[in-house]
């Protein structure tokens, strides 16, 4: 049985890495083919385990404790640093904007038909709720991050059962090279947890050779859930299924499990939100000096504004597009930077670290290469949207 702080640091990861992202698979899996969905699924979950083990390698090798910045800074120098902060800021912001228009249309399939409104409403009050824990500091998921997880897998399970008899089999079919890249956005945004790292060298300061055990396995978790996930709504839903996953589940599971899933939904971008919320906020009052009020404000009213805006638009499916936008740039640009951490803590590391990972340059440049393409391929889908 692992002992104690191992789990914990398991679930920290797990927690970091799931979030709303998990609500785009199924959609995006089913518009590329259920099997493209699931090679992506499979091959960027396995891409984001040799990052992760890449950046625990360079906690390792470093004396001092960072966040991603920090080490950023102390292996590529400033322009290091100043990109590692726009993939971080730009990110963080992106998921915020993505989980406020879903929690608006969340809320209101569960609220809307007993009290009226609409998901601009919804959107406003989970912002106006969300945003006072963010003023006040209430971290109230860290300190339950491993129950969390445990609950979050429960509902899961429970929502899988009851959609067995409801699958499909001529809904899990359709495999197209030409669409590989149509899942990647979305499937890159749901497997970042690269910032979760340098915290776990934390939680395990006396078991530091249990670090990486806790990187595979809190990686291969969210794996296995998002293949999971995307077997269950596709295999129910097929072509039908929504970019938000849960809300073409009411016609074919019935209302209970339709609100469990609602709910599943609601908790699980709500607790993202607040986290990454605390994140930023941190990152303005301690590293950009930015006093308490004013960060607040920068963390809260901004993915505010554009949420709003992208709402009046009425941008077809506008979270799906979004999540993205965001995991392509911001995922793929923290991913080639990490990769460059890596080779030069290897020649300019402090300590021996507790495991090693091949420095082998083509796994490396391979990597890069997909993640210089996905962002490419994401740039020229947006120009091509806006013009």
């Amino acid at each position: 049985m692992p002992k104690k702080p191992i789990l914990e640091a398991i679930a920290t990861l797990v927690g970091f890495i799931i979030g709303a992202g998990i609500l785009g698979i199924p959609f995006v899996a089913a518009r590329a083919g259920f099997w493209t969905g699931v090679v992506d699924i499979v091959l960027i979950g396995i891409a984001l385990l040799v990052v992760n083990l890449y950046i625990g390698e360079v906690v390792l090798r470093t004396r001092e404790s960072h966040q991603l910045t920090g080490y950023a800074k102390r292996y590529l120098g400033n322009y290091g640093k100043q990109l590692m902060t726009f993939c971080m800021v730009f990110g963080m912001y992106g998921a915020l904007i993505a989980y406020t228009i879903k929690e608006g249309e969340f809320l209101n399939e569960i609220f809307g038909p007993s009290f009226g409104g609409n998901a601009l409403v919804y959107s406003i009050i989970f912002f106006l709720a969300a945003g006072f824990l963010i003023y006040k500091g209430l971290n109230i998921i860290e300190k339950s991050e491993l129950w969390m997880v445990i609950l979050f897998i429960l509902i899961v399970c429970v929502i899988f059962i009851f959609s067995l008899p409801s699958i499909k089999p001529e809904n899990l079919t359709g495999f197209d090279i030409k669409n590989m890249f149509v899942p990647y956005g979305v499937v890159l945004f749901a497997f970042l947890g690269i910032g979760a790292i340098p915290e776990l060298r934390e939680e395990l300061r006396n078991n530091r050779k249990d670090i990486k055990k806790a990187i595979v396995i809190g990686s291969l978790v969210p794996l296995v859930v998002y293949l999971l996930f995307a077997f269950m709504v596709v295999g129910v839903t097929g072509k039908a299924t929504t970019d938000g996953a849960i809300i073409g589940l009411n016609n074919v599971l019935g209302y209970n499990i339709f609100l469990l899933a609602i709910v599943f939904g609601i908790l699980t971008m709500a607790t993202s939100f607040i986290a990454i919320g605390l994140a930023l906020k941190e990152m303005y009052c301690f590293d950009f000096k930015v006093k308490d009020k004013l960060s607040s404000c920068l963390v809260c009213f901004v993915p505010l504004a554009v949420s709003l805006a992208i709402i009046f638009m009425r941008i077809d499916n506008a979270f799906f597009k979004v999540i993205e936008i965001t995991g392509a740039i911001a995922g793929g640009l923290t991913g080639i930077l990490v990769i460059e951490m890596f080779w030069m803590a290897k020649m300019k590391g402090e300590r021996k670290p507790e495991y090693i990972i091949s420095g082998n340059k083509l796994v490396g440049f391979l990597l890069m290469a997909v993640f210089f393409i996905g962002m490419i391929y994401e740039v020229i889908k947006v120009i091509r949207f806006l013009f």
